[in-house]
C-alpha cells in the first residue's frame, strides 16, 4: 500500500494505469473509501482501460488514512489541499478531478483554490446542494454516535450509520468530519469555474439537488440525469460511466481506442 504525508497525517492512495495517460483524481464521498467508491463499482478498471492514469486517495478520517477526531481537520478546503499535496507528491501538474457527493464538494473547492491543478471537473451525486446545502445532517452525526443502529430512528441517519458499520469506519472521525465538511461556496464563487464540468445526479437522488441548476451557473458545464438511481446507487451506473468517458473524450483527454 502507498501512503503520503500531509499536515502531519498519513494518507493512503493508489496510482494505477498507464504512466503516460492523463491523470484523473478520484475523490470519494463521505463515509466511503477508494475501495467502496471507486474500485468495487468498477471505476478504476473503466478509466484505466480507457488509457487514463487513475489516482485516488482515502480522505482523512476514512479508509486506510489517518483518522483525527478534531473537526477542524475536515473543512472542504483542508481536504482539497490533500489532493493538491498528492499531485505534488507524484510530480504531476494537473488532473481531471472526479468527485462523488462530499468528494464533489471537495473537488469544487480544489477548482476554486487550486485552479492550476484542475483540468476539468466531474461532479457526481451533488447538484445545487453544493451551494444551498443538502439538508439537515445533524441526525446523521447523532446516528454515527449512537450506541447501535437499533438506536437510530431517523431514516437518513439509519442509511449512513448502516453504511458506516458495513465499511467498518471510525464513527468518531466521521462525526467530526460531518460537522465541518458541509461548508458551502457561494453561487458567485462557483460561477468563476471555467473548466469543462460534467454534473451527474440520479433522478431518484433526494440529497444532491438539481444538476441542471448548478450547471447553469458555470460557462462550460453540462448536466446528466442518471436515470432511476438514488444517491447510493448512482455512482456505479453504467450510463454514468459511458457519459464520463464521452465527456473526457470530447474535451481532449487521451483515451484508448
Amino acid at each position: 500500500m502507498a501512503f503520503f504525508q500531509h499536515e502531519g497525517l498519513e494518507l493512503h492512495y493508489i496510482d494505477e494505469g498507464p504512466r503516460d495517460g492523463f491523470p484523473v483524481m478520484l475523490v470519494h464521498g463521505f463515509a466511503s473509501s477508494i475501495l467502496v467508491n471507486w474500485q468495487e463499482p468498477g471505476w478504476v478498471d473503466t478509466l484505466t482501460k480507457a488509457g487514463l492514469r487513475v489516482i485516488a486517495f482515502d480522505h482523512r478520517g476514512h479508509g486506510k488514512s489517518a483518522k483525527p477526531h478534531d473537526a477542524s481537520f475536515y473543512t472542504p478546503r483542508a481536504m482539497a489541499s490533500d489532493a493538491d499535496a498528492l499531485l505534488e507528491h507524484l510530480n504531476l501538474e494537473r488532473a481531471v478531478f472526479f468527485g462523488y457527493s462530499m468528494g464533489a464538494r471537495v473537488s469544487a473547492y480544489a477548482a476554486l483554490h487550486y485552479q492550476s491543478r484542475v483540468a476539468a471537473l466531474v461532479l457526481g451525486g451533488l447538484g445545487y446542494g453544493l451551494i444551498d446545502g443538502v439538508g439537515d445532517w445533524d441526525p446523521i452525526a447523532e446516528a454515527l454516535l449512537a450506541p447501535s443502529l437499533a438506536d437510530v430512528t431517523d431514516e437518513r441517519g439509519r442509511m449512513f450509520r448502516s453504511f458506516a458499520d458495513r465499511t467498518r469506519s471510525d464513527r468518531l472521525a466521521l462525526a467530526a468530519c460531518i460537522s465541518t465538511s458541509r461548508e458551502e461556496p457561494s453561487a458567485d464563487e462557483v460561477a468563476t469555474i471555467t473548466v469543462p464540468v460534467l454534473i451527474g445526479v440520479g433522478t431518484r437522488d433526494d440529497i444532491a439537488g438539481s444538476a441542471q441548476k448548478l450547471a447553469n451557473l458555470m460557462p462550460n458545464a453540462h448536466a446528466f440525469d442518471i436515470a432511476g438511481r438514488d444517491h447510493m446507487l448512482a455512482v456505479g451506473d453504467r450510463t454514468f460511466k459511458a457519459e464520463v468517458l464521452r465527456f473526457l473524450n470530447e474535451n481532449g483527454f487521451t483515451l484508448a481506442d
